[in-house]
């Protein structure tokens, strides 16, 4: 593995920085305060071609593979955007990857270009509230009535579904008690979020305000069958195809924003003058800035690992679950310090740090717990018997 990036990756990175360069600090900001979704930050990152960056070239694409999508989301993290920047598109990344992988030609055709041109936005519509990562026990029901299915159910922390125009959906189409194991019966689809018969209610949260997460409602959705990705009863098979390189972006990002904090947790102490001298000179205030870059280089090193294995279809659940585990503490630690390294300025919005550690946040909860990623690690990895 050759550590140095590419040419063209360090091309993508200086792309990126110059398609984020009218979004500054204070736009984010100003998003953090309102909540509105960043449209035109969308828009820009659609004509640039960037939702599109792991989409085949012949749905207009630029085909490239998950390393290149996690140098995308991790510039666009360190510019100050944070979460809100990359969840605006993180969908488009890996959510559409069973649609590549698994959808028909038709369906490819169909709705692939509309999502790398950015004319229609999308949702992943699989957590529910009394499943939580326990995603084989799903109760959304669809039943198959002639060439369409009907879905009734709900779902949760569904990101962009207030500006959304279609769902990424899993539901069970058979009984699990019909099914020989829990993961079978459950079916994906690629739908109309049809807001007639889906009630989408938005959940007040911490952080990544701009961005909205939601609890859905679903009474009567009709889904046509042309509608269905790949078997009836495979879904569940489908959406792992996704899982790792979710979770490689997820790190790549949580470490972008830990870049962004230590970059300006280090020009405070550079500058402000405590006892007449920078408080960057008391080793109390150095050690801890220094321990967050080391962890956060180690932390890179792993994503980076996991996305090269990905990317040559070669087993990386262990890495890609590692990448995002250490990841996301590397940035909430770094975003941690940034704020105690202002003092009291940390806690006040104008200096933006405030704002990196309640966006990091969430990279420690989702789309995986740190808990259950140690528990993958020891039963994948370690062989041990599994704990629950």
């Amino acid at each position: 593995m050759d550590f140095e990036l590419t040419q063209d990756q360090l091309a993508i990175r200086e792309a990126v920085r110059r398609s984020c360069a009218a979004f500054g600090e204070d736009y984010w900001l100003a998003r953090d305060e309102d909540g509105t979704f960043p449209h035109d930050f969308y828009r820009t990152m659609a004509d640039a071609g960037w939702l599109g960056i792991a989409i085949p070239e012949e749905y207009g694409g630029s085909g490239l593979g998950v390393v290149e999508a996690a140098l995308l989301m991790q510039t666009v993290a360190e510019t100050g955007a944070c979460m809100s920047g990359c969840a605006a598109f993180h969908i488009n990344i890996f959510g559409l990857m069973p649609i590549v992988v698994f959808g028909s030609p038709e369906q490819k055709a169909r709705w692939l270009p509309p999502a790398v041109q950015g004319r229609v936005k999308s949702c992943f519509g699989v957590t529910e509230p009394d499943t939580g990562l326990n995603t084989t026990q799903l109760k959304t029901r669809a039943v198959r009535q002639g060439d369409r299915y009907v879905v009734h159910g709900q779902k949760v922390w569904i990101s962009t579904a207030q500006v959304a125009d279609k769902i990424l959906l899993l539901a069970r189409t058979t009984p699990i008690e019909a099914c020989r194991s829990h993961s079978e019966g459950l079916t994906l689809f690629y739908t109309d979020l049809d807001r007639a018969r889906v009630s989408v209610r938005l959940i007040p949260k911490m952080g990544r305000k701009a961005v909205d997460s939601n609890e859905l409602f679903i009474d009567g959705l009709e889904i046509p069958a042309a509608d269905r990705i790949g078997e009836e009863g495979r879904g569940f098979q489908y959406i792992l195809h996704g899982m790792n390189p979710e979770r490689v972006l997820l790190a790549a990002e949580a470490i972008g924003i830990g870049r962004a904090a230590l970059r300006k947790a280090a020009a405070y102490a550079a500058e402000r003058v405590v006892f007449e001298r920078p408080i960057g000179k008391n080793q109390a205030i150095q050690h801890p800035l220094a321990h967050n870059w080391i962890e956060l280089e180690a932390a890179d090193l792993v994503m980076h690992k996991a996305g090269w294995l990905y990317d040559r279809g070669m087993p990386c659940g262990a890495e890609a679950n590692a990448a995002k585990y250490l990841g996301a503490e590397a940035g909430f630690h770094a975003c941690e310090r940034a704020v105690l390294t202002h003092g009291g300025f940390g806690y006040a919005k104008e200096y933006h740090v405030e704002r990196y550690l309640r966006e990091v946040m969430i990279a420690r909860i989702a789309p995986v717990s740190r808990e259950m990623i140690l528990s993958h690690i020891a039963e994948r990895v370690l062989n041990l018997p599994k704990s629950y």
